[in-house]
């Protein structure tokens, strides 16, 4: 963990919310979707099986859990939950609430629409109401 260093590309896209065992959880900075990320704090990862079979255990665990939350924050239709890696390739794991009304339903939401950033307000709402659901313990 020592060697982890976060992708640049995700520092410039996203807000560090916090981390659980395994995984650093980030915001994507766009506020047309709830849109969270899971990042393996392992150095030089690109998929899934280059983890440990107890470190592929925990992701699924936090990844199970993260879904979990927010599909009961959010209210939601349904979870994308992918990891594609072909712009950055460390290993994450996108988690996006989704809803049978939102603007790029049913098709996935890449490349669909330019992000638009939280405004301040909205970003303080917002974690108001993960810390209040315990997103992050």
């Amino acid at each position: 963990m020592s060697d982890f260093q976060l992708h640049p590309q995700l520092q410039k896209d996203c807000f560090v919310l916090g981390k659980f065992e395994l995984c650093q959880v980030l915001l994507m900075n766009d506020s047309q979707f709830p849109w969270f990320i899971l990042v393996p704090q392992r150095a030089d990862i690109r998929e899934i099986y280059e983890l440990t079979d107890e470190e592929q255990i925990l992701l699924i665990q936090e990844s199970s859990y993260l879904a979990k939350k927010l599909a009961e924050i959010f209210n939601a239709d349904k979870l994308n939950i992918a990891a594609i890696g072909n712009v950055v390739s460390q290993l994450h794991i996108h988690h996006i609430v989704r809803y049978e009304n939102d603007k790029a339903w049913a098709a996935p939401i890449w490349g669909k629409f330019a992000a638009v950033p939280y405004t301040e307000q909205q970003q303080v709402l917002l974690l108001e109401k993960l810390k209040l659901l315990d997103l992050l313990n």
